[in-house]
């Protein structure tokens, strides 16, 4: 018998996110939509059908993460006995995925080629932070929410799929296409810093600045500071989710010139100061926390 718990629900133009607590099992039916299956914590899963690409029987642990093509039934079980595991359960609209990865997910039937990838950094630091921001959802607006999500399926791309096929051929259509806004992308992620200098991003992809904001608008939706500015919101919290940090070293890690700066800020990013939002993470959970599903 298959038990397990949805913690939390989240409805948007991505499709359906789901963090689930596995207890004795989870089953997924037939989908009509691509899938990507993460482990948070917990015992490690095996996984069972899905697709011709999935072994009889395949291990997923926090190094690996897994995707589904549309049209198979899958389930996964605790591996060690009674153990219990918390997942992150992407079930992405294909309308969505087509409109800004053409290429990669023109053929709804089979965008992925590989079952099981090993799972990059950035996309393990997406994760545990959208699992966070699920826990802690009365201060995740859908914006932010959507924006992690774009660069989880863009690091994906990236990572897997982009690497499988010749290069301007495969981004054509999209609105990353153009390699230059992508490195841009790149250097602002490697290092999120208030003090960054946007002329200098710019040079280094060989665009002016005028050029460069209007190619990066037009690629991202946001402006380049904008784009850093939820980078910044992002690794804020997975460093007050994480360890005891001090908000002062939070702070000047991400180039503000005072901690009350960064309080400012983080309160117009996310509704509440940087104290308060680790306050909220640390209380207790629920005993049996119930599906809170948000649009």
């Amino acid at each position: 018998m298959f038990m397990s718990q949805p913690i939390r629900v989240f409805d948007g133009r991505f499709g359906r996110l789901k963090l689930i607590e596995v207890k004795t099992g989870l089953a997924v039916a037939e989908s009509a939509e691509p899938q990507v299956l993460y482990k948070l914590d917990g015992a490690d899963l095996a996984v069972n059908g899905g697709s011709p690409e999935v072994s009889p029987s395949m291990a997923l642990t926090r190094d690996q993460i897994l995707f589904f093509n549309p049209g198979g039934a899958w389930d996964a079980r605790p591996q060690v006995g009674e153990g219990r595991s918390q997942v992150l359960l992407l079930q992405a609209s294909s309308a969505w995925l087509q409109g800004r990865f053409p290429a990669a997910f023109g053929d709804p039937q089979r965008p992925f080629q590989s079952a099981t990838e090993t799972i990059t950094p950035r996309i393990r630091q997406l994760a545990d932070i959208l699992a966070v921001e699920a826990l802690n959802d009365q201060f995740l607006s859908p914006d932010r929410l959507e924006f992690m999500l774009e660069e989880m399926v863009l690091s994906i791309v990236e990572a897997y799929l982009a690497r499988r096929q010749s290069g301007a051929r495969f981004w054509r259509g999209s609105p990353f296409a153009d390699n230059r806004i992508r490195r841009a992308m790149a250097l602002l992620r490697a290092r999120p810093n208030k003090e960054l200098n946007m002329d200098e991003v710019a040079s280094r992809v060989g665009l002016s600045r005028s050029r460069f904001y209007d190619l990066f608008q037009t690629s991202t939706g946001h402006s380049p500071r904008a784009y850093l500015d939820k980078l910044c919101v992002e690794t804020a919290i997975a460093k007050l989710s994480t360890g005891d940090a001090k908000i002062a070293d939070v702070s000047a890690e991400l180039g503000f010139s005072a901690q009350s700066n960064f309080t400012r800020f983080f309160q117009h990013q996310v509704g509440i100061p940087p104290s308060e939002y680790r306050a909220a993470l640390r209380r207790p959970p629920e005993s049996e926390p119930g599906p809170k599903s948000r649009n």
